[in-house]
């Protein structure tokens, strides 16, 4: 087993890296200049822990949020690391834990805020540090909404220092990476990884807006007891749909960047320690929140762009267990998305590339196929499966929705451009309301050709319309529909178009969301069992619970019902020093009764070595009284027999050095002979 295979297996419990992990850790422990860009949820964070364990002195973690670091630290602590964090949420008993450790030499990594910097870096000079590795990276971007100036310190620390910088972001636009080369990297291309997007266990799903309080209601309670996050456009929509779903019996808070600091920061904790919570926030809650078992992620409104989607939807199922997703749009979310791009300050350029990143997310939104296709398409990424959104559940009823969009962009022109979609329905059906009179729209060839759909039908077409951005709302006009080029070849009978039919059809009984059981109805309760125990630890550490296991820890235990120490350290996520602090509790919740074992011989759980020192347990029983069994009693000490385990290149002499003459001549052959076939 190589270096970096023990530490991955005895400190973080894993057997293997994720896709793409292992050459990052390669590069990043050789000392290379590196920018990873990997999919939120891809496991950057073990891409620097990692390395920091192999390399000698000190790993600074510059990391954006005060609650993230602390999580991470007590995460590292907890599976036997010596991590430190300096940031203003410090106690001063813990800043001088830190300086102490640090002179000492026995701080490995150290998580610093940006704004940490400002102070210098003279005490970083001092201490040997030996590699800087940089969370979030894209928060250098000035184009960002992450932007943070403190940030663009790094570059000149990496200078002083004289040290590899390693550099970890989610987001993925060309824009943002060459920013980061030149502000970190100071114009000199990094090593770069750029691994894909897809995060396959997460579940994928769009619905046209029809009561939204409602669909989000209906969509918690079939996720009761779940950690979720459902993002809402405004702030004061938080704070309604936190209540409504208080009401509903869930726990349930709210967040916006309105809120005071203190506040904020209670929802932070709140959020990371307690089982089943659900935070209702504006995109204000979402860089840096780490916690691996949130079970889903739901919009009620439209967000910005197809990159903030995939960023959000991101915080769900980090642990890789399943997750899913709900994102709720509707003709309203769309004219308020192209308002806030043509109202803004930026140039025009940026604001075209603004509007076909929405583009981009509208052609998600309104897809007639599979969406993760659709979704890492925009990636550049083709090869992909899925079964896994709700088009791949149940497929799209297409028909040809040509004719219909052609009525309608026939109406759009007839009434110069000057209309919304509800006045231009009023046409298509033939309501004479006393706006159509009073223009005389009644007379137009247009009026009442749209009687073979009703209202909310049209109201979908006019939606989807919008959505494949062949009519967008001029704000200089109110909000009046305009035709876009990309209408023309339809309206001039050069080009088709499919629809969606299911999304037309008059108002039907909602199908309640299907919950995805985390595990089957047999291993359940066990699981309950399970989180309840966990609950229990973390609660008296006064830390996250997953910090103790992650939820798909748990139900990997859940699953294969582990009955030994050696069965629970080869489940994923158990490393040895979790093994040591909880492997007995939660395998006594697994089979009923506590087992016991030596700790010299746990040290050894799930790796060959210990079913080798099994077997010399047995010899050594066997011979304890000599081969005729009448010699004085003898034994080797647990700690011995555990070396005799680990041999690899055992013969008579050095068992000899290790076991003393007599041990060695009573025990010496056999053990020989267990060794030898275990090799």
């Amino acid at each position: 087993m190589t270096d970096t295979a023990a530490v991955l297996k005895d400190v973080f419990g894993f057997d293997g890296f994720r896709p793409g992990q292992g050459e990052i850790v390669e590069a990043v422990t050789a000392g290379e200049n590196v920018l990873a860009i990997m999919p939120t949820g891809g496991g950057k964070s073990l891409c620097f822990q990692l390395p920091a364990l192999l390399r000698e002195g000190v790993t600074v973690v510059i990391s954006p949020l005060i609650a993230l670091m602390r999580d991470q630290v007590r995460a590292l602590q907890e599976a036997g690391v010596a991590a430190g964090a300096l940031t203003s949420g410090n106690t001063s008993e813990e800043t001088d834990a830190v300086f102490e450790a640090l002179s000492a030499g026995r701080l490995k990594l150290l998580y610093m805020a940006p704004e940490r910097l400002a102070a210098g870096s003279g005490f970083l000079r001092r201490v040997g540090v030996a590699m800087i590795a940089v969370d979030e990276a894209h928060c250098v971007s000035q184009w960002g909404h992450d932007f943070r100036p403190d940030y663009l310190r790094i570059g000149a620390l990496r200078r002083d220092l004289r040290v590899p910088l390693a550099a970890f972001t989610a987001t993925a636009d060309a824009e943002t990476r060459a920013e980061i080369v030149e502000k970190l990297f100071n114009g000199e291309v990094p090593r770069t990884f750029l691994r894909g997007f897809d995060r396959p266990n997460i579940h994928l799903a769009f619905a046209a807006k029809d009561g939204p309080r409602r669909q989000i209601l209906e969509f918690a309670a079939a996720r009761k007891g779940q950690s979720g996050i459902v993002y809402c456009g405004t702030r004061s929509k938080t704070e309604g749909l936190a209540a409504a779903l208080r009401e509903a019996g869930h726990a349930a808070l709210h967040y916006h960047g309105g809120m005071e600091a203190e506040d904020r920061r209670i929802a932070e904790t709140r959020f990371q320690r307690e089982d089943g919570l659900i935070v209702v926030a504006t995109v204000a809650f979402g860089m840096g929140v780490d916690k691996p078992d949130i079970r889903w992620v739901a919009h009620a409104d439209l967000p910005k762009s197809i990159e903030a989607y995939y960023q959000e939807i991101g915080r769900a199922g980090r642990d890789g267990a399943p997750a899913e997703t709900l994102t709720l749009f509707g003709p309203d979310d769309i004219r308020l998305r192209r308002a806030q791009i043509d109202e803004g300050l930026a140039p025009p350029e940026r604001r075209a590339a603004d509007h076909a990143r929405l583009n981009a997310l509208l052609g998600l939104a309104e897809a007639l196929e599979c969406r993760r296709k659709t979704l890492l398409a925009y990636f550049d990424e083709s090869e992909v499966g899925c079964g896994n959104c709700d088009l791949c559940d149940r497929p799209a009823e297409v028909f040809d929705g040509t004719t219909a969009v052609r009525k309608a962009l026939s109406a759009i022109l007839r009434t110069e451009e000057w209309f919304g979609a509800g006045h231009l329905i009023d046409i298509l059906l033939g309501h004479e309301t006393d706006k159509v009179r009073q223009r005389g729209h009644d007379q137009l060839p247009t009026f009442a050709v749209g009687k073979e759909y009703d209202r909310r039908a049209w109201q979908a077409i006019f939606r989807q319309m919008m959505g494949h951005d062949l009519v967008r709302p001029d704000p200089e006009r109110h909000g009046a529909l305009r035709l876009t080029d990309a209408a023309l070849p339809i309206l001039r009978g050069e080009a088709e178009i499919a629809l969606r039919r299911d999304t037309i059809r008059a108002a039907a009984a909602s199908r309640r969301p299907a919950v995805k059981a985390m595990v089957s109805e047999e291993d359940a309760p066990l699981l309950s069992a399970l989180k309840a125990k966990r609950r229990a630890f973390a609660e008296a550490a006064k830390v996250p619970a997953y910090v103790i296991f992650n939820d798909r820890t748990l139900i990997e235990m859940a699953q294969d019902r582990p009955q030994t120490l050696d069965d629970m350290a080869r489940i994923s996520g158990v490393g040895a020093k979790k093994l040591e602090r909880y492997g007995a509790a939660f395998l006594e919740v697994v089979v009923g009764e506590a087992q016991q074992m030596h700790p010299s011989r746990r040290k050894l759980a799930g790796r060959s070595a210990g079913s080798v020192y099994d077997r010399l347990l047995a010899v050594q029983a066997d011979l304890a009284r000599g081969t005729d069994g009448v010699d004085k009693p003898l034994s080797c000490s647990a700690s011995q027999l555990a070396k005799v385990a680990q041999m690899r290149e055992a013969d008579a002499t050095a068992l000899q050095r290790l076991l003393g003459d007599r041990r060695a001549e009573r025990f010496g052959p056999a053990f020989l002979d267990v060794l030898r076939e275990a090799g």
